[in-house]
């Protein structure tokens, strides 16, 4: 059921997400489209009441319980920014928005860019973290909670990855290419092309 509830949440986001934009855009109805944006947080609600319920009816916690807890920790710390992401593409596509701004590519700009980048992602495995450490303070010494605890790993993995990466563009900013400026005799003359 936990799996299944999980798929649907995936689903109807994406659902919710196309439906909010096209009637920002396509209907020119643009509170009722941020209306269907903001009814995004409802799904991880309706997860983890699930979830929970689940856990209390006396179910073994599981890598579904997992999964449920990572899913509402990914979107909770990346949801916001993807749904951004898209509406600015879809703004500039089919409204005559302006194009998006694309991450910086050098230097501090970059190391920035990508910390920023990485507190989304810790966020989202901080958030993570604290459901499965619920579930299994929740479950107590009744139940096998490995499962959780091999979630809890995967996302000390993730907060890991995503440190070492941003620190990389720290320690190791990528340089902008010199661009050698033109010279006079380099360029033809008129009257020889």
């Amino acid at each position: 059921m936990i799996v299944g509830l999980v798929i649907a949440c995936e689903v109807a986001f994406w659902v919710l997400l196309a439906a909010g934009l096209a009637f920002r855009y396509a209907l020119r109805m643009p509170r009722t489209g941020l209306a269907l944006l903001l009814c995004e947080p409802l799904l991880e609600v309706v997860l983890f009441v699930a979830t929970a319920i689940d856990l209390r009816n006396g179910a073994q916690p599981d890598w579904r319980h997992g999964l449920a807890a990572v899913y509402i920790g990914f979107t909770v710390g990346l949801g916001h920014s993807t749904v951004t992401w898209v509406d600015a593409r879809v703004a500039h596509r089919f409204a005559g928005g302006p194009p998006p701004v694309r991450p910086p590519r050098y230097g501090t700009a970059r190391a920035v860019h990508e910390w920023k980048v990485a507190g989304r992602w810790i966020l989202a495995a901080a958030v993570a973290l604290a459901l499965l450490q619920g579930a299994i303070w929740y479950v107590g010494d009744a139940g096998d909670t490995g499962s959780l605890r091999g979630w809890q790993r995967s996302m000390l993995w993730v907060t890991g990855i995503n440190v070492v990466i941003a620190a990389s563009y720290t320690l190791f900013p990528k340089r902008e290419p010199k661009r050698e400026p033109k010279r006079a005799d380099d360029r033809e003359p008129a009257e020889r092309r």
